[in-house]
């Protein structure tokens, strides 16, 4: 009968005792493995979006500047209007009428229309993906966004400007 006798080592029902904690350890183990993989899925996803945003109101406050900047006195406009004859389409005489007005002559305004353009130009922009970069470039949107309302304020427009809407809401296309 001794040998009707099996130790703990030979028990067929040992594995079943551990059933538990194996399935466990595998579970974990797979899903730790698929949850890096998401992560990064969905972090590449949040940083396109957040990247988009950004470089969105980068643009907008860039397109501004350039335009305050061309409607500055005596810049970009001709000192003598052209004559007709040198205008060949009717597209160009109806560009002509609707040319916008341009700004009061006043220093302070140039000034804040300059250092915005200087803050929000894409050349000077870093695309780096660094802690220092991202913040420098948010700082200099944000002060960018105030440079805007100055002078949006100094020109007497609305705030943000009527097509500017979606994009200060933060929702994207």
């Amino acid at each position: 009968m001794a040998s009707d006798q099996q130790t703990p080592q030979d028990d067929p029902f040992d594995s079943l005792l551990h059933l538990e904690s194996q399935f466990y350890t595998e579970g974990y183990n797979q899903g730790a493995a698929d949850g890096v993989l998401a992560g990064r899925i969905e972090g590449r996803q949040l940083g396109l979006e957040k990247g988009y945003q950004k470089f969105l109101e980068a643009g907008r406050l860039y397109g501004r500047a350039i335009v305050w900047a061309n409607r500055l006195p005596n810049r970009g406009s001709s000192s003598s209007p052209p004559a007709p004859s040198q205008i060949s389409s009717t597209t160009e005489i109806e560009a002509e009428k609707r040319e916008l007005p341009p700004l009061p002559n006043n220093p302070r305004l140039e000034k804040h229309i300059t250092t915005l353009y200087a803050l929000v130009e894409t050349e000077s922009l870093s695309m780096e993906n660094t802690d220092e970069a991202v913040n420098d470039f948010d700082d200099r949107i944000k002060r960018g966004q105030g440079k805007a309302k100055i002078i949006e304020r100094m020109v007497g427009e609305k705030p943000g400007g009527e097509e500017s809407g979606a994009a200060n809401k933060g929702t994207t296309v």
